[in-house]
This record gives structure tokens, C-alpha cells and sequence, in this order.
């Protein structure tokens, strides 16, 4: 099979594009504008496969979308490209209006011109694989919003595949527009699409400005570790490599028309999530005082969404799909990459993302 990838070179579509060149034996073509948080370095371990090819193009690019279907003739298409970072979208919601909703129309239009035009038995076995987010939920009750005399926080409601959208930030609202875009394209026009909404990913080859990067390369080089309000928001943490896993087998074996939430099974404060950073680089990388004192409060993001959870079991009782890592051997594994791989986050953290930080957290950059 040959499986189109858009946004190959982020985060998750890297993660997606080494599980598929280096676990099966299907071909990628991987179509990434290469913004700032798109780097090919991230790919260099499958880049000289002969079963991978690199297309530089903006999903907002129609006549380049059609050229690239026409030349690769691809059987399925994973749709990662997004811009996708909540603060981004609060200072410059205009490009998350024109990727995310714009280019996912302009994808949507291109594929279903390509689906028309296929021949059978081809037609029929095509999907349209649209990744999305679980933000687009908005958010849950948190713990401290248990009623009075309440003690049971496992009681408290997760996100499922039916939860109404909620969208709390121009960067879900955006979200929640493609998402609604590609099941209006499969009940208008009968294209093949599935949809899947993950909790926050984590891993390698995270571009820094997500938390756990930043608190793990601020931490090495001795500046504040930024968090938001409290730090008691609660995310579910899936690490990326079972995030790309399970993509995977629901673009190979999911229903048509369905929708798929993936989720990690690990909810964690925010603050949680940065003691337990700190507590690794004490063991790995010790200094005569904890890195937890390095922690500076800022002030809370607006509309800031108190709780994620998400209810994985469909793609369990479905798809025999589970995660692999908890959260402590997902957090280890990541901290030692980091530590181990300098050079791409040299790299990475040139230019564009020390001017981002720098108007983000002024001197804590």
C-alpha cells in the first residue's frame, strides 16, 4: 500500500512515517510545507528508504495537491498537516484558519477529484484518514469540582466518540471546523473517511515549545520552567510511538465513517508532569540544587481548558489497540532521548523558536 502523509515532517506525522517505513512494508509519500515545526532530520533514520519519497508542498496549494496525486497514485491518505500550538493560536489565529481549515478543504477537494477517477477494485478499498485532536471537546470537570462529600475522582466523565465539540481556543475551533469538514465531504460526496481524536502526545522529536520539552531543555540550561496559573490542569499523556501505532491500524483496519479517540490512559496535572521531569534529570543529571527550583508560576493562558481525559475503549474492543508505555516509562524514554540527541535540538532551536520564546516568556527565554 502507499500511504500519502501530510505533515510528515512534525511531530506526530514523523512518528507515523518511521513506524510505517520501519514496521511494515507499505510505501510513504510524505507532503510537509516545512514550517517551523516541520524538520527532516526527524525522518533521517528512513529518508534513504526506497519505500519513502519527500514532497515539499502547502495543502493550500490545489494545482501541487493535484500534481501530487496524479505522480504518486497513493491508496490512502493520513491527514497530519495542522498548525497546532493553543498560544500560537491566540496571538495569530490567521494561519490556523488558513491551514487547518482552508488546506483541509483544498486536501479534501484534491482527493475527492483523485477518489472519483479511481479505477476498480481500487475505489472502494481508499481512505481518507483525518487526525485530530481531543480538544476540540473542550473540556471536563475537574477533580476539584467534585461535589461536596465526593471522593472518587475515577467517577468523573471522559471523553468518547459521541462527546459534543465545545471548542475552547481558536487553534481547537479551527480543529473542530476540519473535523466537521471531512464527515460533511463523506455524507455529501461518499468519500471514505475516517476520523481520530488523540490526547496530548509526547516522545521524541518533540519541537520545543510543548511543555515537556521545554521544561526538559530549560531545566539542562538552567533557566525558570515556565507553568501556566496553578499548573493543575490535567491532560491524558499517549506517548507518540503508540499514538503512531494505533494510526496506523485505523487507517488499515478502521470503519469507513467512524471515529476513533486515542488516548494514553494517564491523566496528569501539569505541575505533575514537570516534578516528575525534574525528579528524572535529579538521577540522570544531577546539580547541587533539585531542578525543581527552577519552576516560575506565569500567568494563565486565556481560556485555558482544565482537564482532558479520553476513553480509548472502542479502539481496544475494536481494533485490539492499547498503549504500551505508562506514563513513567514514556517520560524516562523521552528525557533520555533528549539527553542523547543535542545535535537535532541545537538544530531545532535555532531562529524562529528562540524569537517565538523570547516573546512568550521574555527574559525565562
Amino acid at each position: 500500500m502507499k500511504i500519502l502523509v501530510t505533515g510528515g515532517a512534525g511531530f506526530i506525522g514523523s512518528a507515523v512515517v518511521r513506524h510505517i517505513i520501519n514496521s511494515t512494508q507499505d510505501s510513504v509519500i510524505n507532503l510537509d510545507k516545512l514550517t517551523y515545526a516541520g524538520n527532516l532530520e526527524s525522518l533521517a533514520s528512513v529518508s534513504s528508504s526506497g519505500r519513502y519519497a519527500f514532497e515539499q508542498v502547502d495543502i493550500c496549494n490545489r494545482a501541487e495537491l493535484d500534481r501530487v496525486f496524479a505522480l504518486y497514485q497513493p491508496d490512502a491518505v493520513m491527514h497530519l498537516a495542522a498548525e497546532s500550538h493553543v498560544d500560537r493560536s491566540i496571538s495569530g489565529p490567521a494561519a490556523f484558519i488558513e491551514t487547518n481549515i482552508v488546506g483541509t478543504y483544498q486536501l479534501l477537494e484534491a482527493v475527492r477529484a483523485y477518489w472519483n477517477a479511481l479505477p476498480e477494485p481500487r475505489k472502494p478499498a481508499f481512505r481518507f484518514h483525518h487526525i485530530s485532536t481531543d480538544e476540540v471537546y473542550g473540556d471536563l470537570p475537574h477533580p476539584e469540582e467534585l461535589e461536596a462529600g465526593a471522593t472518587d475522582p475515577d467517577g468523573l466523565p471522559l471523553f468518547t466518540e459521541i462527546t459534543p465539540y465545545a471548542p475552547s481556543s481558536p487553534y481547537s475551533a479551527s480543529k473542530a471546523s476540519s473535523d466537521h469538514l471531512v464527515r460533511a465531504w463523506r455524507r455529501t460526496y461518499g468519500l471514505p473517511t475516517i476520523v481520530t481524536n488523540c490526547s496530548n502526545n509526547y516522545g521524541p522529536y518533540h519541537f520545543p515549545e510543548k511543555l515537556i520539552p521545554l521544561v526538559i531543555l530549560n531545566a539542562l540550561e538552567g533557566k525558570p520552567l515556565p507553568v501556566y496559573g496553578k499548573g493543575d490542569q490535567i491532560r491524558d499523556w499517549l506517548y507518540v510511538e503508540d499514538h503512531a501505532r494505533a494510526l496506523y491500524k485505523v487507517v488499515t483496519e478502521g470503519k469507513v465513517g467512524d471515529t476513533y479517540n486515542i488516548g494514553g490512559h494517564n491523566e496528569k496535572q501539569n505541575l505533575e508532569v514537570v516534578y516528575a521531569i525534574c525528579n528524572l534529570l535529579d538521577e540522570l543529571v544531577p546539580k547541587p540544587r533539585p531542578y525543581r527550583d527552577q519552576i516560575t508560576y506565569v500567568a494563565d493562558r486565556p481560556g485555558h481548558d482544565r482537564r482532558y481525559a479520553i476513553d480509548a475503549n472502542k479502539m481496544n474492543a475494536e481494533l485490539g489497540w492499547k498503549p504500551e508505555e505508562s506514563f513513567e516509562t514514556g517520560i524516562r524514554k523521552t528525557v533520555l532521548w533528549y539527553l542523547a540527541n543535542q545535535e537535532w535540538v541545537s538544530n531545532v532551536k535555532s531562529g524562529s523558536y528562540k524569537n517565538w520564546l523570547a516573546q512568550q516568556y521574555g527574559e525565562m527565554a
